[in-house]
């Protein structure tokens, strides 16, 4: 039973992790399109749901904001919940939460902007690649996702491993 309640569990702290590290990079990203650029929330909602609709989504109204918000949460899920399959599976439960924190912000960086975005309908930008916001960009990975998700699955997974013994 103590096998099938920790799966219960597992699946339950995914969820959760998921949506507050979702919340945390999404208000994150607002802030940096307001601070660097001027642009709003629904700015940055549009532009995700860019990712299928393409163009069209920056004309669209309330209901491509949701589709914006709903496809973050589904990408921030999805990560956390790979991060939560690899994490027991891997020597990580024995290196440095805030090393493993800061390598899994940058492989979601890369992933997210070298593979996925690319492969999406979202405009390309004008202006070419910008350092300053990768650097920003890559840093708020780290710093909302990473090392929340790791300091997360690191005390879940010890407390996991001493209730076995």
């Amino acid at each position: 039973m103590a096998n099938k309640d920790s799966r219960l569990g597992l699946v339950k702290l995914t969820l959760l992790s998921g949506l507050l590290v979702g919340t945390l990079d999404m208000t994150a990203a607002c802030i940096n399109a307001y601070l660097s650029f001027g642009l709003n929330p629904t700015r940055v909602f549009k532009y995700i749901a860019a990712g299928v609709l393409g163009k069209s989504a920056f004309a669209g109204g309330a209901l491509v904001d949701v589709l914006g918000v709903l496809l973050h949460y589904f990408i921030a899920c999805s990560w956390t919940a790979f991060f939560f399959f690899i994490y027991p599976r891997t020597n990580l439960v024995n290196q440095n939460k805030y090393i493993t924190g800061t390598f899994y912000g940058v492989l979601i960086w890369m992933v997210m902007n070298l593979v996925v975005v690319p492969l999406t309908n979202v405009p390309k930008p004008k202006n070419g690649f910008n350092v300053t916001q990768a650097y920003i960009n890559a840093g708020i990975l780290i710093a909302v996702i990473g090392i929340p998700l790791s300091l997360i699955a690191y005390r879940y997974f010890r407390k996991l491993r001493g209730a076995k013994r």
